[in-house]
């Protein structure tokens, strides 16, 4: 089974990804797409943006920024993943890569950040669940209390 992971950097998408890992290492046979989504550059951006290495930097480093704490959350677990970085909207993106990918399942935090945000679920979150040909299992924010000390 091959499930995709959207990231965004937040908490919330972290514990998607944590989730994932509890169930790998309960048995769930999986291999994980990585997948980060963001919004295109606009012909604005383009125009008052010095050079294309900027433009290229910019772009580049959001998305990268967006895997870093997930990617090492599956490198620690030593869960071999592929990692994407995609351009568009995020809701329709996710689900249209999650198919081209070939991914049976996605898992994805409730609410994130950014192009993330949006009511209680989350706008992209409930997109995803409701446009997606395959399963979406959404992970609620996990509030875990200290232990008394």
């Amino acid at each position: 089974m091959k499930i995709l992971l959207p990231v965004d950097g937040s908490e919330a998408s972290l514990d998607a990804v944590r989730h994932a890992l509890d169930l790998y290492r309960e048995g769930l046979k999986a291999s994980f797409l990585l997948a980060t989504v963001q919004w295109p550059v606009h012909t604005y951006e383009i125009i008052f943006t010095p050079n294309d290495k900027v433009l290229d930097h910019l772009t580049g480093a959001v998305g990268e920024r967006a895997l870093v704490r997930a990617e090492a959350l599956l490198v620690e677990a030593g869960v071999a993943f592929q990692r994407e970085i995609f351009s568009g909207d995020p809701a329709e993106t996710l689900v249209r890569m999650a198919v081209q990918h070939g991914c049976q399942a996605i898992i994805m935090g409730a609410r994130g950040r950014g192009a993330f945000h949006g009511a209680l679920l989350g706008s992209v979150s409930m997109e995803v669940l409701q446009t997606s040909p395959m399963p979406v299992t959404i992970v609620k924010r996990m509030n875990i209390p200290e232990k008394p000390g």
